[in-house]
């Protein structure tokens, strides 16, 4: 067995040609719009060097201009695209682009297929791997929660190089990024260059067989939204008061793992150790006692607000506002006083 050889230290162009500046690799996930979360690890990257971006598909000229607004580099894509293989046709690209520019950080977001690509890059750049970070400093010492949150640690690989990935909400956005800017690039900027790789790998992989558009709620992604109103058995299987609040506010809905084991709610919803991890500015939980497992997937949002009928709930313990009460009087109430602030 061989042991993994780490990008070289300088940067380079996509050509080949050395720069001498550290490159900052983003990894996104698709080519479509750039979501809050990408701009996130784009402005963060931008204070770690030069920035070079890979997606796995040739982008458009509107991705294009908001890459130059970030000042990005360089783009990687795959010659051909990614086809129907899962997961690997990223891996392969990003290991490419890696060693070519010479990466010594590779961000991604905190989403359950992008720690796949993480852990898996770790493996072949012989790369430290740091999952769900909040803050990273230009020392490249990551900032995270552990334990199920009950613990902040500050860490740093001691390898070469560092995967990483970046829990939505913790880069703070200029005002033109965080309302999602204009889509073109600003006056002078100019577009990255575009390197198509020709990847060959043949690791065995999962394939796609057939794909199907969720349907839109008009809310935003889970992952990403400021604002997350979450239930849980204490709904009693009625979501429609969360979804009322979580509209009032334009948040996302989520659930403990209860609710979505009862088929109250689809698993793309669920919160927690064993479902999605989220920081929010601002997690209403309703009807959840906010065990560890719970606690592990919201913990580090801004502001906690609980509403519970148990007094002695868990989640009473972290929450900045506890509210006692039925959430089936409580958010109602907090509704009206909402629409009645926008007059």
């Amino acid at each position: 067995m061989t042991t993994p050889t780490p990008p070289t230290a300088a940067g380079t162009t996509a050509g080949g040609t050395s720069t001498g500046t550290p490159v900052t690799l983003v990894v996104l996930g698709g080519t479509n719009r750039l979501r809050r979360a990408d701009r996130e690890l784009l402005v963060l990257a931008g204070t770690l060097g030069a920035t070079h971006v890979v997606v796995p598909d040739a982008p458009d000229d509107a991705l294009l201009d908001e890459l130059a607004a970030h000042a990005v580099d360089a783009v990687h894509t795959l010659e051909g695209g990614p086809g129907d293989r899962l997961t690997t046709p990223v891996v392969a690209l990003a290991e490419a682009a890696a060693r070519e520019t010479g990466a010594h950080v590779l961000l991604l977001a905190s989403t359950p297929e992008a720690k796949d690509v993480a852990a898996r890059l770790g493996v072949r750049l012989g790369a430290g791997v740091v999952t769900d970070v909040v803050a990273l400093d230009a020392d490249l010492v990551a900032t995270k929660s552990v334990l199920a949150g009950s613990w902040t640690t500050r860490c740093r690989a001691t390898s070469a190089v560092l995967v990483a990935t970046v829990r939505p909400n913790s880069v703070e956005l200029p005002a033109g990024a965080a309302a999602g800017g204009t889509g073109t690039a600003t006056a002078g900027a100019q577009r990255p260059r575009v390197r198509a790789h020709a990847v060959e790998d043949t690791v065995p992989a999962a394939r796609v067989v057939a794909r199907a558009e969720l349907p839109a709620s008009g809310r935003p992604a889970l992952d990403e939204a400021r604002v997350v109103v979450a239930g849980g058995r204490g709904t009693g299987g009625d979501f429609g008061p969360l979804e009322e609040l979580a509209d009032a506010l334009g948040g996302a809905i989520g659930a403990s793992r209860a609710a979505v084991d009862a088929g109250w709610i689809g698993p793309e919803a669920q919160v927690g150790q064993t479902g999605r991890t989220v920081s929010p500015q601002l997690y209403v939980s309703c009807g959840i006692s906010g065990a560890v497992q719970q606690r592990a997937g919201m913990q580090s949002a801004g502001t906690i607000v609980a509403v519970n009928k148990d007094e002695q709930a868990p989640v009473l313990e972290i929450a900045d506002l506890g509210i006692v009460g039925d959430l089936r009087t409580v958010l109602p109430q907090a509704v009206e006083h909402l629409r009645a602030l926008r007059g």
